[in-house]
């Protein structure tokens, strides 16, 4: 190389941050490192098993999200008071000064017109349209009282997963791998299963990695064809050659950690490595012709199928092989009444049907296996819908409901969550939240609670300052606890 050549490239920017004496690239890589080293990452292996701040209750989480945000008012939150007001016009001053996605002027109040009763031993209320999950209502613990700020999909979902309305923070099940790291290095710590053929409303973001390293977004993988998309060789290259040519891939990258100091090549190794490994464990914990008839038949799942019922039982197939963070997203539950599918009647009863028996089954199969006591469950959506009949639909046959965040019912059961409980109330027509209010980043601090964090230690400095997942909000909500 000529001298001039030479002079060119050493006036690049890289090296000179490499090179300077004024330590400018160390600084930087420590701003980069910053939040795993506080965190205890070591590099060489970023899913290493980590301890958390104090010691857990729950151990791993199935969160169970039902796409579009299914009508709580149809299946937990019984309101007698709406169901005889029922036709009457909505009172002005629930509608002043308020915003709601698809309903305009004065709409008409909606009583549901599914049928409730008590069951379990706690005397819940639910409907008609979710009967299998009535058997194991005293393993629930119902929040009817959750609220948030956000009306529309897309950043009602975000704020759920990442604590932010706007894409690019880290989702939960990435904070969460951040922390504790992986209990099988032949498994991804966090992985992602979507039914009903439609990715989540927030996309991606809603199970990434953010601003942490991308070695903690979620995996996604199918219950339908092959697990993980391009992970399995190549036509013409056999095992033997994918581990040589991934060891010459290693050592280049290796030379470029060591040369530009960039935290993301470490990582991409450890991926490449997790990828490798995941080609033999990850077909064989997503095999379930291995399960024997009767637990097919009680989730109503069936080989080769893309279900909600195949992903339950995938799920309690991959926590129990050492997964931390499975993530279910179910798309259609979005109850605008625009179709009979999308009506309050058969429509909602005949997609109830593909839910509510295998979770009721994962429920159940967690319990008999000894596993539901470290397992979190969480169900829920990204919102509520309204008292009222949404305005696109008000003189349809079909009954339907509009976007509403003021106040929606989630769930969550085992993981040291009280069983057959009910917590908070909304208003006699339940237009907002009467009784012990919960916001979204109280349900994160919670959650992450169960998992032995307290919510404003698991931080990640980024752009100058720690992240969190509850940002600068969230407490615990120390009565859902056993």
């Amino acid at each position: 190389m000529s001298g001039w050549i030479q002079h060119l490239q050493n006036r690049t920017r890289r090296y000179f941050l490499n090179d300077s004496t004024i330590g400018l690239g160390a600084v930087a890589l420590g701003g980069l490192l910053n939040g795993a080293a506080n965190a205890g990452i070591d590099a060489q292996n970023p899913l290493a098993l980590r301890q958390p701040h104090f010691p857990a209750k729950a151990k791993r989480v199935i969160y169970l999200h039902m796409t579009g945000s299914p009508p709580n008012l149809d299946l937990y939150d019984y309101k007698p008071e709406l169901i005889k007001r029922s036709g009457e016009d909505c009172p002005q001053s629930f509608l002043n000064g308020r915003e709601f996605a698809f309903t305009t002027g004065t709409p008409k109040l909606l009583g549901t017109p599914r049928k409730f009763k008590r069951v379990g031993n706690s005397g819940t209320w639910m409907s008609d349209a979710i009967e299998k999950l009535h058997a194991v209502a005293d393993e629930m613990c119902i929040v009817h009282s959750m609220y948030t700020e956000q009306f529309n999909h897309a950043p009602a979902e975000l704020l759920i997963y990442t604590g932010s309305a706007r894409a690019g923070r880290p989702s939960m099940g990435s904070w969460l791998t951040y922390g504790l790291g992986s209990e099988n290095e032949n498994l991804p710590a966090f992985v992602v299963l979507i039914s009903s053929g439609v990715q989540p409303n927030g996309g991606k973001s809603s199970f990434g990695s953010g601003f942490l390293p991308s070695v903690y977004q979620g995996v996604q993988c199918r219950s339908q064809g092959e697990p993980v998309l391009f992970a399995s060789d190549p036509p013409g290259m056999n095992r033997e050659l994918r581990r040589r040519s991934l060891d010459a891939l290693n050592e280049l990258n290796r030379h470029q950690a060591e040369s530009m100091k960039h935290p993301e090549t470490q990582t991409r190794i450890a991926q490449y490595e997790l990828a490798f490994r995941m080609q033999t464990s990850v077909p064989e914990v997503m095999d379930i012709t291995q399960e024997p008839q009767y637990i097919l038949d009680d989730y109503g799942a069936a080989p080769g199928q893309s279900s909600l019922a195949n992903n339950c039982l995938l799920a309690r197939r991959l926590v129990e092989s050492g997964v931390r963070f499975v993530q279910l997203f179910d798309w259609g539950w979005d109850y605008h009444g625009t179709s009979a599918d999308t009506g309050l009647g058969d429509g909602l009863v005949k997609k109830c049907s593909t839910m509510d028996k295998p979770v009721a089954a994962l429920i159940r199969d967690l319990r008999k296996r000894g596993l539901l006591d470290e397992t979190l469950i969480v169900w829920g959506g990204e919102f509520g819908r309204t008292p009222f009949r949404e305005g696109r639909t008000a003189k349809s046959e079909v009954l339907g409901r509009d976007h509403y965040p003021d106040c929606f019912s989630m769930w969550m059961a085992g993981g040291g969550v009280k069983g057959g409980f009910n917590y908070g109330n909304t208003d006699e027509l339940s237009f907002g939240v009467a009784e012990n209010p919960v916001h979204v980043h109280d349900l994160q601090a919670t959650i992450m609670h169960l998992l032995g964090f307290d919510h404003t230690r698991l931080t990640h400095r980024f752009q100058g300052r720690d992240y969190r997942l509850t940002d600068v909000h969230g407490q615990v909500v120390q009565s859902l606890l056993a």
